[in-house]
């Protein structure tokens, strides 16, 4: 569902693309449509018309850092798509949106003013049988200037230290099994940490719990209600994170982005969390 009681316009159906579908195609960078996953197979095999492919992992991750990307070679690739920072541009991706939320969660860190996510993501979309092709676009390429970082959505490692000291909630949203230190990656995923467990503290909310089962969004009444459930109603900042940042990126859309709570995303997660040396960690099902 599109729910104009979020906080922010930040969510398109797929009718609305649907009914847009010439202007995503134009050269005219005033709207640009994304796909964005961990490959881009699914994509050359079919996309929604118009769409440009980004590759989660080599364009949008610095790979020798693994990091997101410095604000100059951002600036490239959106260019290089013909997006400028005056475009809106609409992300979908498949899992429900995970690496596109992550995609929204870097074009918001880089100060990009209008851009949105495709409510459902590429699931919704071909399964409820909108048209796709086979077609890659070729954007003429145009000058981008990124006014960020803006660092009050992200944290760091030494952010989330400071959290588990002052009490400030943290949301694990890896599935149970993750959390409880019991597996390290979800099934058929690589392992990235040599220790399970969870941050001391935090709260297991999945990132799957913020949409329904078609992967459209929940509305805002539920969603304050899932994170109130687990004492989490907006009035301190809330620090998110998952694996690698993707999964997290979900959470974080829907706190900070629908429901307009203060709440950064670590993106080092548990990549980073689980192999620091002597780091605090909790296994089980935490307090």
């Amino acid at each position: 569902m599109v729910d104009d009681s979020y906080a922010n316009d930040v969510l398109v159906s797929a009718d609305w693309v649907e009914a847009r579908l010439d202007e995503f195609e134009s050269d005219d960078p005033d709207l640009r449509l994304v796909e964005v996953d961990v490959d881009t197979e699914s994509y050359d095999e079919a996309h929604a018309p118009g769409a440009v492919g980004f590759n989660w992992e080599t364009q949008l991750q610095d790979q020798t850092q693994r990091d997101i990307l410095e604000k100059d070679d951002f600036e490239d690739l959106l260019g290089s798509h013909g997006i400028s920072e005056e475009s809106t541009v609409v992300l979908y991706g498949d899992n429900a949106n995970w690496f596109a939320a992550y995609a929204y969660w870097q074009f918001k860190y880089y100060g990009h003013d209008d851009v949105r996510l495709l409510d459902g993501g590429r699931e919704y979309w071909v399964e409820n049988d909108y048209p796709t092709t086979d077609e890659a676009p070729d954007f003429s390429a145009v000058e981008y200037d990124a006014a960020g970082p803006h660092e009050s959505i992200r944290a760091y490692r030494d952010d989330v230290e400071k959290a588990i000291r002052r009490g400030v909630p943290l949301v694990d949203v890896r599935s149970p099994e993750e959390y409880r230190g019991e597996v390290l990656a979800p099934p058929g995923l690589n392992e990235t940490a040599q220790r399970g467990g969870h941050i001391p503290g935090a709260k297991n909310i999945s990132w799957a719990d913020v949409t329904d089962d078609d992967g459209l969004f929940k509305g805002r009444d539920e969603l304050a209600e899932l994170y109130a459930d687990e004492g989490i109603e907006g009035e301190e900042t809330t620090v998110a994170y998952c694996r690698i940042g993707e999964r997290s990126s979900v959470a974080w859309f829907a706190l900070h982005e629908l429901l307009g709570y203060d709440a950064v995303n670590y993106d080092g997660s548990w990549t980073e969390w689980g192999n620091l040396v002597d780091a605090p960690i909790e296994t089980g099902d935490g307090a």
